[in-house]
């Protein structure tokens, strides 16, 4: 696994454009450009979430931020390659006192605390370098901090078997080309593919460019 393709990909995570995500990607580009509106996704993220719930590629922490637990005091535990991520997100979902872990999802992943109920992965797989075949092995490294039954879910943007209108196609290949993006060979049949090579009841929805999956942990 090429370590500097993995970077790349959160790379663009920076104490400058943090602050900027909310407005500009999960605004801006999420409504008009991949055709599906944050609202979506946060819908999506509130029917499978926990309160015993492991967030990987946090982001800005938006879906954290908004999303209405079960519990008022959940577990979390917020895990990303980018320390400006964690650092960004748990400071906006303080209240939650969540705990941090640093970690690349495609290595084996070092963690000996008690497992979860619900794993969201939102925009995270698009940035995973390589085909979707070998993104899935963070799946694999994932899989033993989850529960039996525990729901895994997230969106992702996909370059086939997909709508995606003359904006969308340019700002994905422009993001390709820098590294920012990785989903050159990345399609809906593929994402089904290594879900249900891994988990029971899968769900995909397709809304714009983007995946919204959904899947079970097997008992």
């Amino acid at each position: 696994m090429n370590k500097d393709a993995a970077h790349a990909g959160q790379a663009a995570y920076t104490p400058f454009t943090l602050p900027l995500y909310d407005r500009l990607v999960l605004g801006a580009s999420c409504r008009w450009l991949w055709r599906c509106p944050s609202e979506r996704i946060l819908d999506h993220y509130q029917k499978q979430v926990s309160s015993n719930h492991l967030d990987v590629g946090v982001g800005s922490g938006y879906f954290l931020d908004h999303v209405a637990f079960r519990s008022d005091r959940p577990r979390l535990v917020l895990m990303d390659m980018n320390a400006n991520s964690l650092a960004f997100c748990s400071r906006r979902i303080a209240r939650y006192s969540p705990k941090l872990l640093q970690s690349n999802v495609l290595e084996p992943i070092d963690f000996d605390g008690a497992r979860f109920d619900s794993l969201g992965m939102n925009f995270l797989l698009h940035c995973l370098p390589g085909d979707m075949h070998g993104k899935a092995r963070a799946l694999d490294h994932l899989k033993p901090l989850l529960n039996p039954g525990a729901r895994v879910f997230g969106a992702t943007l996909l370059h086939g078997g997909v709508e995606r209108n003359l904006p969308a196609r340019g700002l994905m290949h422009l993001y390709n080309r820098r590294g920012i993006f990785s989903n050159r060979e990345d399609s809906l049949m593929a994402l089904e593919r290594e879900l249900q090579g891994r988990f029971d009841a899968v769900e995909i929805h397709v809304q714009g460019c983007a995946a919204l999956f959904a899947a079970r942990v097997k008992d």
